[in-house]
């Protein structure tokens, strides 16, 4: 058990090795500040590996001990100096204390002397925001206290293994109440769900009773076809429903999602006489007549603008989740909710002669009558997000209902890459000559590209082993030309096959790890002026023109006809 519980606290730490955590706790504590400088050097390292998950003691001793090194620079005001203290200890006190806090807030003296921490060191952080600052004096008393609670209390913890706040130990049990507690919170919480999703199915299930029954009690077929509700009878249960997605519409909508319900069963279907194969076309996908009026009296109490915005965003959700499955018909009821709702919200479909009673009569199959505003940046997003055979036929009612259109370049070129992205391996009525014509746009047509390719692999294969040899040939002269041109110099061409990705930049095969390796042993420094210069007696021989400068005690002095004779006489290497 012991073995398992030390392979469970191993994790990765910001140090390269135990000397580095040893040295820097040893110059932290210096009272060498060119020291401790050091070791606020490589904290910043570690912060920079740990991202946001830096021990909140190490960030707490660092901002401390950078409090003591500008304290001894003498390069701050007293004031200064308190605020920069002030800062450090209340930023100790905070993180240091908060994890110890639960969904119930508790007085800091209590959680501070459960951890060891002199009270008065609270005192301290609770003047510093509230009442008056403070004395230098005392701030620099805090500071040594809280530098030797961390130094006992985490520091010198790490000696027997690895970076664990183990100061937190103390509030173990106090953590495991608050765990019950979350615990027992979520479980009621989850029941209080469960409990909500079995009202609203119990609700959805009881409205489909009453349609099926409204529905046998049409005779004949004619009644069936003109079947308007709703009855009298079902006001009460519209009601619980209404108040059900005042409740939780969230939840509500997800039953609606579920097989028996917006998106119908076989059984369904054929009780309500609807025929699968009308308005059966995958590309643009219809709700039979039935099926629509069934669930009208349901929607249309249910037409708020809010409802109506959360059910296209679940819609669209779900399409994108059946994107990865292959469930044609739950693909297609959802697309036809779809665009029935974009439909109804729709005014290109209003008819300018039709008289009252036409209009009222179409206005019946409609689930909402007045128009809403939707977002439609949102849903032309979601749609793209929600590849399927009815995505163009859906993204061409987004874009011509929109409140604002984009360019018509735009909306061309976005139906025609869905079309492409969404279309089938095989197009109807078009000829196998056609089909090759056609550009690879799928993932089909380039497989039956390649087929056709392998069967003249046998002409291209000696073709392309020719121009291999012969790029071999190429480059052998090239590296033979490079060779040749770096003759002499301290550098040289490699030859040797090396697979240099896995070199960071900077880095060659068979360098040290060590920097150090890039430096000289002994080195000087020396001036221009300092240095030797030789002046030949026929100087003007290497510049023509160009008589030899004077020296004087300054250095070496040229006129400007020298200088720009010099300048004209220079030759790049």
């Amino acid at each position: 058990m012991k073995k398992r519980s030390s392979e469970k606290r191993r994790h990765v730490v910001a140090w390269v090795n135990k000397a580095e955590w040893n040295q820097v706790l040893e110059y932290l504590y210096s009272k060498d500040v060119a020291l401790q400088r050091y070791a606020l050097h490589r904290i910043s390292a570690w912060r920079g590996r740990y991202a946001s998950s830096t021990p909140v003691a190490v960030d707490c001793t660092a901002d401390l001990v950078r409090c003591q090194v500008l304290d001894r620079s003498g390069q701050l005001s007293g004031d200064d100096l308190v605020l920069l203290y002030g800062a450090a200890l209340v930023r100790f006190v905070n993180l240091i204390t908060e994890r110890q806090q639960g969904k119930t807030a508790r007085p800091l003296r209590r959680l501070a002397g459960n951890l060891n921490i002199p009270e008065w060191v609270v005192d301290l952080r609770h003047d510093f925001t509230h009442r008056k600052l403070p004395t230098l004096k005392w701030c620099r008393k805090g500071c040594k206290v809280v530098l030797e609670w961390l130094q006992q209390e985490y520091w010198s913890r790490q000696l027997g293994g690895g970076a664990d706040e183990d100061w937190e130990s103390q509030s173990d049990g106090e953590d495991a109440e608050t765990e019950l507690k979350r615990q027992e919170d979520e479980l009621l919480a989850r029941q209080k769900e469960m409990e909500a999703y079995k009202a609203a199915r119990e609700l959805l299930i009881s409205y489909e009773k009453e349609q099926y029954q409204n529905f046998d009690g049409l005779r004949e077929d004619k009644e069936k076809s003109l079947w308007q509700t709703p009855f009298a009878d079902m006001s009460w249960l519209l009601g619980e429903i209404k108040q059900f997605a005042l409740e939780s519409s969230d939840l509500l909508i997800d039953v609606l999602l579920e097989d028996g319900f917006l998106v119908p069963t076989g059984d369904q279907l054929e009780t309500l006489g609807c025929d699968p194969s009308e308005n059966a076309s995958p590309t643009e996908p219809r709700l039979p007549q039935i099926f629509l009026r069934f669930w009208l009296p349901l929607l249309k109490m249910l037409n708020s603008p809010t409802f109506i915005h959360l059910l296209l965003e679940k819609l669209f959700g779900e399409l994108k989740l059946l994107a990865r499955e292959q469930s044609h018909h739950r693909v297609f009821y959802i697309s036809a909710w779809i665009s029935e709702v974009i439909i109804c919200n729709s005014n290109k479909f209003e008819y300018r002669f039709e008289t009252k009673v036409q209009k009222k009569a179409r206005l019946k199959d409609r689930i909402f009558v007045n128009r809403i505003q939707l977002r439609w940046q949102q849903l032309l997003s979601a749609c793209l997000d929600a590849p399927c055979m009815s995505t163009p036929h859906v993204l061409q009612l987004i874009l011509d209902d929109m409140e604002h259109p984009l360019p018509l370049e735009t909306r061309q070129k976005l139906l025609r890459l869905s079309s492409i992205y969404t279309q089938s391996a095989h197009t109807e009525g078009s000829s196998s000559q056609e089909h090759k014509q056609q550009p690879i746009y799928t993932l089909e047509s380039l497989h039956e590209k390649q087929q056709q390719l392998r069967r003249h692999s046998h002409l291209w294969r000696n073709d392309s082993k020719q121009s291999e040899s012969s790029q071999e040939y190429k480059w052998a002269d090239v590296l033979a030309e490079k060779a040749k041109m770096l003759r002499g110099s301290p550098w040289q061409v490699c030859t040797d096959k090396v697979m240099w990705k896995n070199f960071p930049l900077g880095k060659v095969p068979g360098q040290s790890d060590d920097p150090s390796c890039l430096m000289v042993e002994n080195y000087s420094t020396m001036t221009v002026l300092d240095q030797p210069v030789e002046l030949e007696s026929n100087a003007a021989r290497s510049v023509p023109g160009v008589s030899a400068p004077t020296r004087t005690a300054e250095g070496l002095l040229w006129n400007p006809s020298d200088v720009n004779r010099l300048k004209t006489g220079l030759k790049l290497f």
